[in-house]
């Protein structure tokens, strides 16, 4: 269904981010998903980057293609945030906005985050306390974990104060707890996705051919688990969890994002799951992968707002996922989905797995995912965007 433009004022907007290739998922699709927004509405609409997947964005984007030497990986985002500076300080935009590590933007939306609250959170990964302290030691030693949060200071600290925009009221907090910034310049925005992109007339062709790919049979249950980094979005707990699911039971477990997964596999194999959990890797169209299954499963250790549950619920796909989601705030358990307290639980992840997985619970369920979807749309998230940058500008005007 074509976007009909907002009535309103056209601006000339930039966006910095070091790369747009939004197969990766994430924060790049979002962008992908707001710059075809924003383009269907009129803005002229500017891209600040160092590479980008042309095909997946607007056709009438401008793009700006920042030289920004490699290196050593604690040094990148200053060299990235250096050459923003100095490409918009030639510019003349109504409004700019930065979504990662970066400075100087009129607004600055970290996606992924505060880095301070998730170097903390990464910790909680490591299933054992002594692990965890060593984890903490690791990190005092880590230049690059240093680097980022001097940036971090940099960014949030700075003169004169930016406006902020968070996914998440988890974050809000974070800002608070880290850096001690109060509510009056922190946006609370949730996360949104383009509910186009999982439109499709073929919807059961291509569950069917999928779940025929997976080895899936009629009677299975398939939970989902979609991530590029495994072992912070919680796969290994998951699949002990899976240990307590009985053998008899007809769930099955897919797991979809990174084609890195030969460790994972090797513990599935350990743990006797061979037959249950099925590896298939990066997938360019994710949605394929959420059609063939029925609902989806994120125990992450940290996530300010997992896209992945809001693509899952605009699918219809009921979801379990960890209080450490920011996403969770806009579950309404039991009835969409189920919230857990701690990924580590097997037993609790197991029992969510069973509860989910009971074919009259997850019809219910998968309707509820629908309103939930519904209750929080893109053009609701795109509205309050809007007036966010109206808000910037007019300030940028005054001054």
């Amino acid at each position: 269904m074509p976007m009909s433009p907002s009535p309103g004022p056209r601006w000339n907007i930039g966006l910095c981010y070091e790369s747009v290739l939004p197969a990766r998922g994430g924060c790049e699709t979002y962008i992908a998903d707001l710059s075809r927004r924003l383009a269907a509405d009129g803005h002229e609409v500017h891209l600040y980057s160092c590479r980008w997947d042309k095909e997946a964005l607007p056709a009438n984007l401008v793009y700006h293609r920042l030289a920004v030497r490699r290196g050593f990986r604690s040094g990148r985002p200053w060299r990235f945030g250096m050459a923003c500076e100095r490409a918009l300080a030639a510019a003349r935009h109504d409004v700019t906005i930065g979504f990662d590590k970066t400075w100087g933007q009129d607004v600055l939306f970290p996606q992924g985050g505060l880095h301070a609250a998730s170097a903390d959170q990464n910790i909680y990964k490591y299933s054992t306390p002594g692990r965890r302290r060593w984890g903490r030691l690791l990190r005092r030693f880590d230049s690059a974990s240093r680097s980022f949060g001097q940036l971090e200071r940099k960014q949030y600290l700075g003169t004169p104060p930016t406006a902020i925009v968070v996914n998440s009221e988890m974050v809000r907090q974070h800002f608070q707890r880290y850096y001690g910034i109060g509510p009056e310049r922190i946006h609370v925005l949730p996360s949104a996705i383009d509910p186009n992109r999982f439109r499709s007339a073929n919807r059961w062709r291509i569950r069917n051919d999928w779940r025929d790919r997976w080895g899936l049979k009629p009677e299975h249950s398939a939970a989902l688990f979609v991530a590029m980094n495994y072992r912070l979005k919680g796969l290994e707990p998951l699949l002990h969890a899976m240990t307590h699911v009985p053998r008899d039971h007809p769930l099955r477990l897919a797991v979809v994002g990174n084609k890195k997964y030969r460790r994972f596999a090797r513990l599935s194999r350990r743990l006797g799951l061979a037959d249950r959990v099925v590896f298939h890797g990066f997938c360019p169209d994710t949605k394929n992968a959420y059609f063939a299954s029925d609902f989806l499963v994120h125990p992450t250790f940290y996530d300010p707002c997992s896209l992945v549950v809001l693509e899952a619920l605009a699918c219809g796909l009921p979801v379990i996922t960890s209080r450490f989601n920011g996403a969770s705030e806009l579950l309404d358990p039991p009835y969409d989905g189920l919230v857990i307290d701690d990924p580590h639980d097997h037993r609790a992840l197991a029992t969510a797995l069973l509860q989910i997985a009971e074919p009259g619970r997850r019809s219910l369920c998968a309707q509820a995912a629908r309103n939930a979807a519904a209750r929080w749309t893109f053009e609701d998230h795109y509205a309050r965007m809007m007036q966010i940058f109206a808000d910037v500008a007019a300030r940028k005007r005054a001054a």
